[in-house]
């Protein structure tokens, strides 16, 4: 398996460049909209200046209406005193212009602001107009006098206006400028403190191999990462204790296979092929044996694939069906007394067939730990939420010694011989349904009391 190369970024860098680009974005949209917002107050501000130089001569003139259109504006500059860069004038029915305000070269050099002038005298009106890259708001209003009009003209360097606007935006882009480099930069330090647990499960993750899954991530905080921390253990859990139940499986059963082998090659190397009776006694001892390993094989394959998402079935199962075809077919393993108690009724969710061969395997158990004639019970019941199947025997008991051993591959009991992989298949089934395997406690001498408890409904 090639694996990939180290990424030319880390989440680290693309997390940071990420804030960069939105708290680089939001500054500019607030820049943006400040400009507009503030460009378009300035320009409501000149308009409303204009008007109002414009609101003071109609007041100021309105009882003296006889009054000649020049000489109104002649008296209205007089006692008018401009605003800072604004410059009011009066183009007067006949001859050139005059003003009040600093002079402005851009205009009175200017054929286009005169022009522009004569174009609004007889309507009036309010128009922009740049002169020497300067821009200006020009406002003009007509004073009829007879047939005759002359003009009250207001203008105002909206430029100057702006300039404020601009000195503004230049300090707001330093200072956004300055609060970015102080966003990546703290960002930079939270997230190398958010994503250290990453770093950690990283590190821990190269540090793992089969041979060594001791290694934990010291689980730190309460977040989403603590979250991940803590299910990170757990596999590693799993995994550890998968590893090792398949180390000592392979090792018991490396151990167990050696005997049946190692009879093997004696019996062969000691057999005389020329004495019948020995051969038939060898060939008889040499197939016990091998079935013996047999069993081991199938019973280890089983194993196997206990942990597999295919190793139960499940369907609906009548209950009382189930354990009377477990009943019947236990008659036939020995001559005993066997009696059922299946109180339980209805359906649940189950294999069929796993169920039975677990009851199976405790009626053989049964079996070889009682004598003719001795009491074995298979029972049932049963609860709206949970299932119980047992086989009760009146044999000597499990001795105490094994009774925390019993669900252990190749545990034997007692003198009988065995693998000790029956009641591990069957501990796996009941796992396999989300349920477990239990031995009562009954008073010594009294028989032994395998039961599976099993939910009714398995969440799979």
């Amino acid at each position: 398996m090639v694996r990939p190369g180290r990424p030319s970024f880390s989440v680290r860098s693309r997390l940071i460049a990420a804030i960069g680009l939105l708290v680089g974005a939001a500054l500019l949209a607030a820049g943006v909209s400040m400009w507009v917002v503030e460009s378009r107050r300035i320009d409501q501000s000149i308009d409303a200046a204009i008007s109002q130089e414009f609101a003071e001569f109609r007041t100021a003139f309105a009882t003296e209406p006889t009054v000649g259109a020049d000489a109104r504006l002649s008296e209205f500059l007089a006692r008018t005193l401009p605003d800072d860069g604004e410059i009011v004038w009066m183009f007067p029915t006949t001859g050139g212009p005059s003003y009040i305000g600093d002079a402005d070269r851009n205009l009175l050099d200017s054929p286009r602001f005169s022009a522009l002038v004569e174009d609004l005298r007889a309507t009036g009106g309010l128009r922009d107009f740049t002169a020497g890259g300067e821009r200006y708001r020009v406002g003009v209003l007509p004073v009829q006098q007879g047939d005759a009009a002359a003009a009250l003209v207001v203008t105002r360097d909206r430029t100057e206006a702006t300039e404020q606007l601009n000195d503004l935006l230049i300090t707001y882009a330093l200072v956004g400028l300055l609060a970015l480099v102080v966003v990546l930069a703290a960002s930079s330090w939270l997230a190398g403190r958010l994503l250290q647990p990453l770093s950690r499960l990283r590190d821990t993750a190269r540090d793992i191999s089969a041979g060594s899954l001791d290694e934990r991530l010291e689980v730190t905080g309460h977040d989403d990462l603590t979250d991940l921390q803590v299910t990170f253990n757990d596999m590693l859990d799993r995994l550890e204790a998968a590893f090792s139940t398949q180390r000592q499986m392979l090792d018991d059963a490396g151990h167990e296979l050696r005997t049946p082998l190692t009879v093997l090659r004696g019996h062969i190397e000691l057999m005389d092929p020329d004495d019948p009776a020995e051969v038939d006694e060898t060939k008889a001892l040499l197939l016990d044996e091998i079935d013996r390993m047999s069993r081991l094989v199938d019973e280890l394959l089983v194993l196997a694939k206990a942990r597999r998402p295919d190793f139960i079935r499940l369907e609906p199962v009548d209950l009382q069906t189930l354990g009377e075809g477990v009943a019947a077919r236990s008659r036939a393993l020995a001559d005993r007394d066997w009696r059922t108690d299946l109180s339980a009724v209805g359906e649940a969710m189950l294999d069929g067939q796993r169920i039975t061969q677990a009851l199976l395997q405790f009626a053989d158990n049964a079996v070889r730990h009682t004598q003719d004639g001795d009491t074995i019970t298979i029972g049932s019941g049963a609860t709206s939420s949970s299932v119980e199947l047992w086989v009760a025997d009146t044999g000597p008991g499990v001795p105490t010694e094994l009774r925390d051993e019993i669900f252990d591959r190749f545990t034997t009991t007692g003198s009988h011989d065995g693998f000790g992989l029956g009641l591990s298949i069957v501990s796996a089934i009941a796992e396999a349904h989300g349920g477990t395997v239990v031995l009562d406690d009954p008073p010594t001498g009294s028989g032994a009391v395998f039961r599976l408890r099993l939910p009714r409904v398995q969440d799979r």
